[in-house]
């Protein structure tokens, strides 16, 4: 049997009454247990994520400076300078894409886990369904 699991087809309706205040106390230290964990995950990556967004807005800031020497350069100068500043502000912000997009990345992540409220209505339309079998 999966889990640990067992047939109580044949257990008596007292027996099953007897084990219900344990099976729901297990259910909401289990539901409990895993409401920790998902806040564990989700602060862990969204502080992540959270710091993808600060490098990106590092080289973001330092963008600014270059393209304003890029455009001096280009006023007093003709090629070896325009071509220079053209050359890192792209870098800088290939840099700034690709930190953004690592942080998009890890939000989407904590996006589709599913909560710990999520579980419980699971859980609830389980047992609903499960009432609505056996009447």
């Amino acid at each position: 049997m999966p889990r640990g699991y067992r047939d109580r087809a044949d257990d008596s309706l007292l027996t099953l009454l007897g084990d219900l205040p344990e099976l729901v106390t297990n259910l909401v230290k289990a539901e409990i247990d895993a409401a920790k964990a998902w806040v564990s995950r989700t602060a862990k990556d969204a502080g992540i994520g959270s710091v993808w967004f600060l490098v990106a807005l590092f080289f973001l800031f330092w963008a600014v400076p270059v393209i304003l020497v890029f455009a001096i350069a280009g006023l007093s100068s003709w090629w070896p300078v325009w071509l220079s500043a053209i050359a890192v502000f792209g870098i800088l912000i290939l840099a700034v894409l690709l930190f953004a997009l690592l942080g998009i990345l890890k939000f989407r992540k904590v996006l589709k886990r599913q909560n710990p409220a999520q579980a419980v209505a699971e859980d609830i339309r389980i047992v609903k369904e499960a009432g609505d079998e056996h009447p």
